[in-house]
């Protein structure tokens, strides 16, 4: 909201500009988050929390003004001249024609709903004209964005945003039967409010009314048929309390959220209502002139008294530490507006009564918040929390950890996605296994517990390719929830998700595929990409990893596999399926991984080994092969290693080629061995002999050396 710091300063002297202003109420929680114009014509932008609507107004923020400078504050003292003596005539009289005897008359308020609405004061005022308002008061509400309308509804606009409180105004001659009732509203019956909008009423609606109808919303807006116009001479002056839920509700329910029923649905001051009303009154006499009728009626159906809170110092030195001795801690509270009575001997605790504009405030460790706020934060000494025994490692710390850096060193970036998901999700994305249904969601498609983080993911992946950002890398990793033989489960999982432009973005230069050579294949290279991604993560873990087909359902059948350690599946990746993408309106294809970290975990992390490099200098050795494609890389390693030359150190696939001159149902490999000694130079012979029988190995597989 918008607050001027010239109206700040009407209830408080300050000697420090407006920018140090701003600093200083930033500190205390009353958040400027920017600076409009200068001098007069200066706006805060205020970010004020919905629990403090006492400081949603000016003289609000003043009041912390006064605090943080402990500075006194200027009273609000509305200047009434006397009011004209009442009759004691019927209270039932019509303010038609008029009439001096019935604008004289007792003002009868009744209230039907004592719980909804505990207080309700009103003013009337006769003989009054409506004009603009003074050039002072529209300004100051066009500071504000807010319209001048006329000089009575102004008075109420300019005392809601002086002390927050709301206040309406109505026509007194348009009031029929010459009282107000406040009741709830009866089935059928219709209000148009001042926007012009005919609402529907129903029995759950609080409304203020004259002896036959509606004439307004409580706490929101007020009727059309007795607004003010420049007809209006006589007027009554409304300001009630009413309660939050109720006004919420009905704000909720019409679908019009106003600057009162903000106000009312956070909680206003109880005993706000006849200064509102004074104040309201004062300025309409003094721009519209007229004369009060009558007295102040003030109906007070449920007095609202806040419990006062008992203090303990010690509690206040063990949260705070021990900088603040009691003397402090009072003075504190007191430039807030809090009053103190000690409580038995000495000062180890108060009775803290609290001010009836700070509903916030229900708790000790609320007033020692009020205390801390106030004395600065940044006054305190930086301590350690008080601690007894051993650092205990929480569970897995360290094959996340792991798990994380290899992640984040990939490209990807860590992503959390929310723990709910529709109903059709889990039936998509999910093994079969029965949700947990949320008893209160808040929509569909967050009405169950997440069985998988698929959904999440795909809903990062789409929030960033519709806001430009093509090459998105995310990971995520958290718990999903299932029931499992009648009990909750919480296993942990991992998901990796990358757009196909992220994936061949990250493959080496040598290795990405001409676009030349066809959609289909540039795909499958994507998905080696993907893949290699894949196996880097798994490869921290000491279980032996291979890969085969057998994925779910929203994978691409072609372009997805799942890895299993040791007979046990661990991940599943790959392509998503095109029809997925195309129903979750993703901008191109993405590729997606779900690893069982519970699963993976068990085989725990794989030992690394520290080999010095070698002091002699390393021989290499090129070897074509043609194999059936029966035969795999693994079988050839493991032929070459069970040869045993311990100077063997590595042996490698280089290229893999098919078609031209290789027969159907074979490929060529280039392999690649290393031979180096820790003790020696190799001599050439050696390397030959050694060479002649790894040759000889691979031919026992069914290979074919090439010349």
């Amino acid at each position: 909201m918008k607050l001027s710091p010239q109206w700040i300063r009407d209830y408080v002297d300050l000697t420090v500009d407006d920018r140090r202003l701003a600093d200083d109420l930033t500190d205390v929680g009353i958040g400027v988050e920017g600076i409009d114009g200068s001098g007069a014509d200066a706006v805060y932008e205020v970010e004020i929390g919905t629990n403090r609507p006492d400081a949603m107004n000016h003289y609000g923020v003043a009041r912390e003004a006064a605090a943080i400078y402990d500075r006194p504050l200027k009273p609000i003292t509305p200047q009434l001249p006397p009011a004209a003596k009442a009759n004691q005539g019927s209270g039932d009289a019509a303010f038609k024609g008029h009439s001096s005897t019935a604008l004289e008359a007792a003002f009868p308020i009744t209230v039907e709903e004592p719980e909804l609405c505990p207080r309700f004061s009103a003013r009337v005022i006769r003989n009054t004209h409506i004009k603009p308002s003074p050039e002072r008061i529209a300004h100051r509400l066009q500071l504000l964005d807010q319209r001048p309308i006329s000089n009575a509804v102004d008075a109420t606009n300019y005392v809601l945003w002086t002390i927050g409180k709301p206040t309406h105004v109505f026509d007194a001659d348009l009031l029929e039967g010459g009282k107000i009732i406040v009741r709830k509203a009866r089935a059928g019956e219709v209000l148009k409010t001042l926007d012009g909008v005919e609402r529907k009423l129903t029995g759950d609606d609080l409304v203020v009314c004259d002896a036959k109808k509606p004439v307004g919303l409580a706490g929101v807006m007020g009727g059309y048929d007795t607004m003010i116009t420049e007809k209006t001479r006589n007027i009554v002056i409304e300001s009630a309390w009413w309660d939050p839920i109720t006004v919420r509700k009905m704000s909720r329910r019409h679908a019009l959220h106003t600057d009162a029923s903000h106000r009312f649905e956070r909680g206003a001051d109880f005993e706000s209502t006849v200064l509102s009303c004074d104040l309201v009154a004062a300025m309409i006499l003094e721009s519209g002139g007229g004369e009060l009728a009558g007295g102040m009626v003030d109906v007070i159906a449920k007095k609202m008294d806040q419990a006062p809170v008992l203090l303990h110092v010690s509690e206040v030195r063990r949260i705070l530490g021990g900088g603040l001795d009691a003397g402090q801690i009072f003075r504190l509270l007191k430039r807030l507006g809090f009053t103190l009575i000690p409580e038995g001997q000495g000062d180890a605790q108060f009775w803290v009564h609290i001010p009836s504009w700070r509903l916030d405030v229900e708790r000790e460790i609320d007033v020692i918040e009020e205390i801390a706020r106030l004395h600065g934060y940044d006054k305190f000494p930086n301590t350690l929390p008080a601690y007894s025994g051993a650092v205990v490692e929480l569970p897995h710390a360290a094959p996340d950890a792991v798990f994380r850096m290899r992640a984040l060193a990939l490209g990807y970036n860590e992503a959390i996605s929310l723990t709910f998901m529709s109903h059709a999700d889990a039936e998509k994305f999910s093994s079969g296994a029965r949700v947990l249904e949320l008893e209160n969601p808040l929509s569909e498609e967050a009405s169950v517990m997440r069985t998988s983080l698929v959904p999440g993911m795909l809903d990062m992946l789409a929030w960033n390719l519709n806001r430009d950002v093509p090459e998105a890398r995310l990971f995520e990793m958290g718990g999903v929830y299932e029931m499992f033989n009648g009990e909750r489960i919480e296993p942990r999982r991992a998901c990796l998700g990358s757009t196909a432009a992220a994936v061949r973005g990250s493959m080496p230069v040598g290795s990405k595929l001409d676009v030349s050579k066809g959609e289909h294949a540039a795909a499958a290279e994507a998905f080696r990409g993907f893949k290699g991604d894949v196996e880097n993560l798994l490869a921290a873990f000491s279980g032996e990893v291979r890969y085969e087909a057998g994925t779910t359902g929203y994978y691409h059948p072609g372009r997805s596999a799942r890895a299993v350690m040791d007979g046990v599946v661990v991940a599943e990746f790959g392509q998503v399926d095109p029809a997925v993408v195309e129903t979750r309106k993703l901008r191109q294809d993405v590729f997606l991984a779900e690893i069982d970290l519970e699963q993976l975990y068990d085989f725990g992390l794989r030992t690394v080994k520290f080999a010095p490099l070698g002091k002699y200098p390393a021989v290499e050795r090129d070897f074509s092969f043609i194999f059936a494609d029966t035969v795999t890389f693994a079988q050839m390693q493991k032929a070459a290693v069970a040869t045993g030359f311990t100077e063997l150190r590595s042996f490698i696939p280089v290229e893999i080629f098919r078609g031209g001159s290789i027969p159907a149902g074979k490929y060529s490999v280039l392999l690649r061995v290393k031979f180096q000694s820790s003790e020696r130079t190799l001599r050439e012979d050696e390397v030959a002999q050694w060479s002649s029988k790894i040759v000889a190995a691979l031919n026992a597989l069914g290979g074919v050396q090439r010349a």
